[in-house]
């Protein structure tokens, strides 16, 4: 691996929001969701959480351009329950909803622990779920078109998240937790043997700065650098 990579795997896992999430209400479309997970990357976002139509949650390779690799999918059986999971985490849920006082969303805080929600691309929210909401949020719209197309909307979203984020310096230092930091740089850096350490279960080794394994690992005879 060569040290400019080395260089951006670490500087990426640096600028991680582990208090910025998307949650994604039946969204189905692989275009759609693909475009989403791209946003999700390049705005710090390093878990976007699903509850998928009849299972279908596979954004298209040459949309999603390795985004896959990079930002972890949790999937939910219900709108319930990933809206349970994250308000038991202590995330406030915003969600892209044109309801009577839904909020435009240039004027809400994203810069505490936030989960953006978007619902179904043709049905938005089902009323059950747009109950369950913290705000509702809305873009302006001038036109005769009422809504966005859900990944153009989510774009737009997350950047006046990340926006406000790097006006109160959310990306000025590592912000994900060390232990959370070093598994991660391993599954970049090392993906055969981190694989091959969870099919066995085996803790990850330490890396050295250049990204090389510290020691050996004999049941497999992968030797570090030093």
């Amino acid at each position: 691996m060569t040290e400019d990579r080395q260089r951006r795997f670490r500087g990426v896992l640096a600028r991680r929001q582990p208090d910025l999430t998307v949650l994604l209400d039946k969204v189905h479309k692989p275009h759609n969701i693909a475009a989403i997970m791209r946003s999700c990357d390049a705005t710090g976002i390093g878990t976007v959480h699903a509850v998928p139509l009849a299972g279908n949650f596979r954004p298209p390779r040459h949309v999603a351009q390795g985004t896959q690799k990079w930002v972890e999918v949790r999937r939910h059986e219900s709108f319930e329950m990933a809206a349970r999971t994250l308000r038991n985490d202590g995330f406030s849920l915003y969600a892209a909803h044109l309801s009577d006082h839904a909020m435009d969303f240039r004027q809400v805080d994203y810069t505490g622990k936030v989960a953006v929600v978007f619902g179904q691309e043709k049905l938005g929210l089902e009323n059950v779920a747009a109950d369950d909401i913290h705000v509702h949020i809305v873009i302006p719209m001038r036109g005769m078109v009422r809504s966005l197309n859900v990944s153009v909307a989510a774009a737009l979203i997350l950047y006046e998240a990340e926006r406000q984020r790097t006006a109160a310096g959310l990306y000025d230092q590592q912000r994900i937790e060390q232990e959370e930091y070093h598994r991660l740089l391993f599954e970049w850096t090392q993906p055969k043997v981190a694989e091959y350490c969870r099919r066995h279960g085996m803790p990850y080794p330490a890396l050295d700065d250049d990204g090389g394994i510290i020691g050996q690992l004999p049941e497999i005879g992968v030797s570090g650098n030093r």
